[in-house]
């Protein structure tokens, strides 16, 4: 079942609604990097939240779209992580520690606030000298 992609400002919002299986997550790498393209998107939510089991394929997949995405000029910050999830990751060596997370969508969406003013600044600073 395809990640419904949604588009909000410069922020695209995937929101997974089931368990993935690994033709699912491969498509929604596609999708998303097909959709930073079109839209010339800056952020990037993962919603996992309806997510109560994750394996080590769909952890890893989650990296790769991050590290795609920044490649691209998007910043992804996953959302929503269930404490057993997030639990069962630890236990299994997968961590997000070279990647973003937040505990909701409203916390997602403060952080990409915040990188994408600190991008700004930085951007215009560089272009006064």
């Amino acid at each position: 079942m395809p990640v419904p992609i949604l588009k909000q400002g410069t922020y695209l919002i995937a929101s997974v609604q089931s368990a993935l299986t690994d033709a699912d997550t491969e498509r929604l790498q596609d999708d998303l990097m097909t959709y930073v393209s079109r839209y010339r998107a800056q952020g990037i939510i993962v919603d996992v939240t309806a997510i109560d089991v994750m394996d080590s394929f769909a952890a890893r997949s989650l990296r790769t779209i991050a590290h795609m995405t920044k490649l691209r000029g998007a910043e992804t910050v996953i959302v929503g992580l269930q404490p057993e999830v997030a639990f069962a990751m630890v236990q299994l060596g997968l961590t997000f520690e070279d990647m973003h997370t937040a505990l909701d969508l409203e916390e997602g969406l403060s952080w990409l606030n915040r990188q994408l003013h600190t991008r700004n600044q930085r951007d215009g600073r560089d272009r006064g000298r």
